[in-house]
C-alpha cells in the first residue's frame, strides 16, 4: 500500500475502524513497514534507569496527598490528559486511549493498541483536536500490555499514585470506548488479579484500552485495559501502572 500522506486520508480509513480490547486484534495482512514492535529500546530503560533530569519531572507526588477530589472537579482536572489514540497497519485503522504522566509529554497506552501499526502513522489526538506524533518510544512490553512514550510539548498530566491499591477502593475511567471521546466512569476495585491486574467495576468497552484509571485523590493508579462479557458477567480490567520502569514505586 502506498504511503499515507494526509490525515483526511487516514480519517476515512476510521469509517471501518477497529477498537483494541485485551483479548488481541484481529488477524490482518502483515504490513510491509517497520512495526512498533520492531523498535528499538534504549538500554538504560532497560535497565529501568530513569535519568536525573527524567525523575525531577516525574509527577509522583500528589501534594494533595489525603485530600479526596469530588467526581466532577476530577474529571474537569484531568479530561485534557487523556487523549484518544489512532494507529493503522496500512490496511484497517484502529482506535485506543492514551494518557499523560508528565508535563513535558511523556504518555502511557496499551502495547496492544500499537501492536503491528507503522511507525509515524499513529495521530494522538487531544480534547481540544489538537494531533500530534509520537517523538519517541522510551520501552514497551507485551507481557505487561504497555507503551512509554514521548510526545514533544507541554501538556496537562495525570500524576502517578505511589499508594497500594485496595479492594472496595473508589476509582475512576477517562478513556474513548468505541470512540466516545474521554468518556468518565465511576465503580470500585473488584479484585487485584495476579499481582498487576486490577479488576474494576468500571465499565470498559472496545477503544477503552490504554485510557486512565484514577483514585479519589487524583492519581493515575492504572492503565485500562479490556473487558470481558462471559456469559452476561462484565468484568473489567486495568493494569497497574507501576509495571512501567518510569512509574515504579
Amino acid at each position: 500500500m502506498d504511503k499515507i500522506r494526509n490525515i483526511g486520508l487516514f480519517f476515512l480509513m476510521l469509517f471501518s475502524v477497529t477498537s483494541c480490547t485485551m483479548t488481541g486484534r484481529d488477524e490482518r495482512k502483515k504490513d510491509v513497514r517497520k512495526p512498533y514492535v520492531e523498535k528499538s529500546v534504549p538500554s538504560k530503560i532497560n535497565n529501568r534507569i530513569i535519568s536525573r533530569s527524567e525523575q525531577q519531572n516525574n509527577p509522583k507526588v500528589n501534594h494533595d496527598t489525603d485530600k479526596v477530589i469530588p467526581a466532577t472537579e476530577l474529571f474537569k482536572r484531568y479530561n485534557s490528559a487523556v487523549f484518544m489514540v489512532f494507529t493503522t497497519d496500512g490496511y484497517n485503522a484502529y482506535q485506543g486511549s492514551g494518557f499523560f504522566i508528565s508535563k513535558d509529554g511523556l504518555a502511557v497506552s496499551n502495547y496492544h493498541v500499537f501492536k503491528g501499526t507503522a511507525v509515524g502513522y499513529e495521530v494522538i489526538k487531544l480534547s481540544d483536536g489538537r494531533q500530534y506524533k509520537i517523538d519517541r518510544v522510551l520501552t514497551k512490553s507485551e507481557s505487561d500490555d504497555y507503551i512509554l512514550f514521548r510526545i514533544k510539548g507541554r501538556f496537562n498530566y495525570i500524576p502517578v499514585s505511589q499508594r497500594q491499591c485496595e479492594v472496595g477502593e473508589r476509582v475512576y475511567t477517562i478513556g474513548s470506548p468505541k470512540g466516545l471521546e474521554n468518556t468518565f466512569a465511576s465503580g470500585e476495585i473488584s479484585q487485584i488479579r495476579e499481582g498487576d491486574f486490577i479488576q474494576i467495576s468500571c465499565p470498559i468497552d472496545h477503544g477503552s484500552s490504554g485510557g486512565a484509571l484514577i483514585n479519589r485523590y487524583g492519581e493515575a493508579i492504572g492503565i485500562t485495559t479490556g473487558g470481558r462479557d462471559d456469559s452476561g458477567a462484565n468484568l473489567n480490567f486495568a493494569k497497574d501502572i507501576h509495571v512501567v520502569p518510569y512509574c515504579m514505586k
